[in-house]
């Protein structure tokens, strides 16, 4: 179900299934210039994309059938739209868990709908971020080929791996800024704007993700670990 905006705008997606909850957040979203799509539900969520692909969703983690977190997992599987977890679970644990899905912003509920309108807005300004210096071409090192247009990335072997949008970005940031020691601060920054309070374990946490899936030819790692600094990329890639 849409909620008609008064002029034409961003679409974001509401998937929580207190529709009292999605008409306060959806008219606050209207009045700031998006148009509004609802679900209750991961099938319903299924069906509005599948109409129109948002450009976010914002996720509820406790939903009937399938839950938040597993939705989340396959948004961010497909690696294409942002995602704003919302919960009433508010521990660390569940913040972190959620990152490390792929979320793009974790808020526990109830929360304000101005905060989670600024929350939207730092997200699709970091994407447009992404987007733009993602257009200059695609990064070579170590064997590896890297395309942000297309996210796209290759192993030597030829394989394309698959990167959540957190691992997108914090690779980005990484060929962007080779061989230069990064903060966690530094990280959070570049991987989810300044404004958006995450703790540095997960960054971490994601930082370990994606340095799995990242192997020299000689089976060395690319992010090395700088004690009690951050982290560095530490090959220098080649732009084609």
């Amino acid at each position: 179900m849409h909620i008609p905006a008064t002029e034409p705008g961003e679409l974001i997606l509401l998937v929580d299934d207190d529709p009292e909850i999605r008409q306060l957040i959806g008219d606050v979203l209207v009045q700031h210039g998006f148009r509004v799509a609802q679900a209750s539900n991961g099938a319903e969520m299924d069906l509005e994309i599948g109409a129109e692909r948002p450009a976010l969703v914002v996720l509820d983690l406790m939903l009937p059938g399938e839950d938040g977190l597993a939705i989340c997992r396959r948004l961010s599987a497909s690696g294409r739209i942002p995602v704003i977890m919302l919960s009433a679970l508010g521990e660390e644990t569940d913040r972190i868990v959620g990152l490390e899905l792929g979320a793009d912003d974790y808020l526990p509920k109830p929360c304000s709908p101005r905060e989670l309108l600024a929350r939207v807005r730092a997200v699709l300004r970091r994407r447009e971020g992404v987007e733009c210096a993602a257009s200059s071409g695609c990064y070579r090192f170590a064997g590896w080929s890297f395309d942000p247009r297309r996210r796209e990335l290759r192993s030597p072997g030829g394989v394309d791996m698959t990167l959540s949008s957190g691992e997108f970005r914090l690779l980005t940031a990484f060929v962007e800024r080779p061989q230069r020691v990064l903060t966690r601060d530094q990280l959070l920054d570049f991987a989810r704007g300044p404004d958006v309070d995450v703790y540095d374990r997960a960054i971490d946490v994601q930082v370990s993700r994606l340095r799995k899936k990242l192997k020299g030819e000689d089976g060395r790692d690319l992010i090395v670990t700088v004690r009690s600094e951050g982290y560095m990329f530490a090959v220098r890639p080649v732009m084609r």
